[in-house]
């Protein structure tokens, strides 16, 4: 028989009444509980140690915790994937919140773990715990960007206001996306050079995701302008012997010439009188178009600048509009004023022009105006 006895057995002969062996059983116990950890120690190193006391007596563990400066905003990263203690731990080290156990026991008392969703966030230090569990229920914002064309731009203007408004994309990136054959529109003239989709791009502000290409957004612009010309009857236009795009061209040389509201159908009267009559529309924001540049009247050696754009040589309408027309100066087209008007000179510093059937009084006020320094 071994000689060996359980710590925790008593003598024989014990009468129960001295508990001496107890104490020493329970120092037995203990002792080998110590071995087993310095046994286990010895098999994982220092940190298994650690980590299986902790899991024993839950000790060391503590909570991460920060100093937080309120009012900061801070750009926070939460992965996909993430538990509400990590998203805790992130929040911590980002400064947003001050302890990691008091957000994740909110989420854990909201039931809200699985609803955390991962992305880049916009968040304020010092915010309350329930609103910042909220904004990461909600998701990340959409990443949506808007831009504004504004009417009278020429095609490379509205390529370079597109471009600056994306973080990836510069205007060369456009002009390869509109003459690749991705971007289409029923008024598009034959041919894919860049120039022949002047004009064809609607002038308006517009939202587009983050991820948007060249292609998208200008298909966008593309397929807004197309959806805006077939809302009108363009019956006023077709019956004096013009096509919906030569409309469209009319409508150009309204918007680069007028400066208020009131003057776009006077001056498409005047365009509609001088094709009526044979006239060379002799307009100057034709000649400052072939000369690519603009903000400035022509002078009398700029008048004869060769181009097919150029209404003071050529007769008739120029080969495509001269900018991007906008839904009044479109309007202006359909619906002119009915005059006999010729001719119209700038004579007001708020853009307003004046209207005349006769040459000579035109020309009476073109020299006013010029003594004024307005025309």
């Amino acid at each position: 028989m071994s000689a060996y006895r359980r710590p925790d057995v008593p003598p024989e002969g014990h009468n129960g009444r001295d508990d001496r062996w107890l104490i020493r059983a329970r120092g037995a116990i203990t002792g080998l509980l110590v071995a087993a950890v310095v046994t286990y120690a010895l098999m994982v190193g220092g940190a298994g140690l650690g980590n299986w006391v902790n899991r024993l007596g839950g000790l060391g563990g503590g909570d991460q915790t920060a100093e937080v400066e309120p009012g900061r905003t801070v750009m926070v990263e939460i992965p996909s994937g993430s538990s509400a203690r990590s998203i805790a731990g992130i929040l911590v080290s980002n400064g947003v919140v001050p302890s990691a156990i008091e957000f994740e026991s909110l989420v854990r008392t909201r039931e809200a773990g699985s609803l955390l969703k991962a992305g880049t966030y916009e968040l304020v230090t010092g915010t309350d715990l329930d609103e910042i569990v909220d904004l990461l229920i909600a998701g990340p914002p959409l990443d949506v960007f808007r831009v504004t064309v504004v009417e009278g731009l020429r095609l490379h203007e509205v390529l370079d206001v597109l471009a600056l408004a994306t973080r990836n994309y510069s205007e060369e990136d456009f002009t390869a996306a509109l003459t690749s054959g991705d971007v289409t529109s029923p008024y598009l003239p034959a041919g894919l050079e860049r120039s022949a989709w002047e004009g064809l791009l609607f002038p308006a502000t517009y939202e587009f995701f983050g991820d948007a290409t060249p292609s998208e957004m200008l298909q966008r612009l593309a397929t807004e302008m197309e959806r805006r010309l077939e809302t009108y009857d363009w019956s006023p236009v077709t019956t004096r012997g013009f096509s919906v795009y030569e409309g469209l061209v009319m409508a150009s040389l309204v918007e680069a010439e007028a400066g208020t509201d009131e003057d776009r159908p006077l001056i498409a009267s005047v365009i509609n009188n001088r094709l009526e009559r044979g006239m060379p529309l002799q307009i100057d924001a034709t000649v400052l178009y072939a000369m690519e540049d603009r903000g400035r009247s022509p002078t009398l050696e700029d008048l004869q600048f060769e181009s097919p754009y150029n209404t003071y040589l050529i007769g008739g309408l120029p080969p495509t509009p001269i900018g991007a027309p906008g839904a009044k100066s479109i309007e202006a087209v359909i619906e002119p004023a009915d005059t006999d008007y010729l001719y119209y000179v700038l004579t007001s510093e708020d853009g307003a022009h004046s209207f005349f059937a006769d040459y000579d009084d035109f020309l009476v006020a073109k020299q006013q105006a010029d003594a004024l320094g307005i025309g």
